[in-house]
């Protein structure tokens, strides 16, 4: 069955949301997608790659930072993932942690200088948690609403922060991720959305809208891939 073809609209919102979180799995790395893929390292996922180059510059210069992701799976391989290349376990705040653990999290990360990052829920921790000990925030997945994410890194954004906070969203290039990044950014009503919205307004694109997203463009793809070997050969 086609989207396209789905006459009630809450089973073809329902069938478009669904894909959309699927196909994040799949952009975040293989094996959080299917724990059954052989490729359950790190190096398969294009984002632990930009993840680590961040991190290796932020605790050179003793930088703390927040990453948030939407799915506890993700954030159990970070944590592991994150371990295994530094030797250093981040505490992870999500839905199934007491708020007396948040809290002991919480001051840990603000008070210890060896606390370099934390992983956050974005459910459980987008609001109520000051974390200015943090000057970057690092959005693994995104919630595809601006609100949500705005919300999200305020956690850093707090009166106490005396650092300038850089941000950051992973976006995999030539695929869903980037096309809806350019819906968002393309349309400045879009950053009026409430959190309470969440990602429903992707379901609410038009049958075409949809189509669009989910085409790869080869022709994109292709031209990316060139610019990449063009930039190699001039370094």
């Amino acid at each position: 069955m086609y989207v396209m073809d789905v006459v009630d609209p809450f089973q073809r919102n329902s069938i478009v949301l669904n894909l959309i979180r699927s196909l994040k799995m799949i952009c975040n790395g293989p094996s959080h997608y299917s724990t059954e893929d052989p490729h359950q390292a790190p190096e398969y996922s294009g984002k632990m790659e930009v993840l680590f180059d961040l991190l290796d510059d932020m605790f050179e210069n003793n930088k703390k930072c927040l990453i948030f992701t939407q799915f506890k799976v993700m954030g159990d391989l970070l944590q592991k993932w994150i371990d295994e290349r530094t030797g250093f376990r981040p505490e992870f705040i999500h839905g199934g942690v007491s708020a007396e653990s948040q809290a002991k999290m919480v001051e840990k990360f603000q008070s210890r200088r060896d606390e370099r990052c934390i992983i956050l829920s974005l459910k459980a921790a987008g609001t109520g948690l000051t974390l200015t000990a943090a000057s970057a925030v690092i959005h693994y997945d995104l919630w595809w609403n601006p609100a949500v994410e705005d919300q999200a890194t305020d956690r850093a954004y707090r009166i106490g922060q005396k650092e300038n906070v850089q941000v950051y969203r992973l976006i995999c290039a030539n695929t869903f991720e980037e096309k809806i990044n350019d819906i968002i950014n393309s349309k400045k009503d879009l950053a009026d959305i409430t959190v309470n919205v969440g990602e429903k307004w992707i379901g609410d694109l038009s049958n075409r809208q949809i189509e669009d997203i989910f085409t790869f463009s080869s022709e994109k793809a292709r031209k990316e891939i060139e610019s990449q070997e063009a930039d190699r050969e001039t370094v």
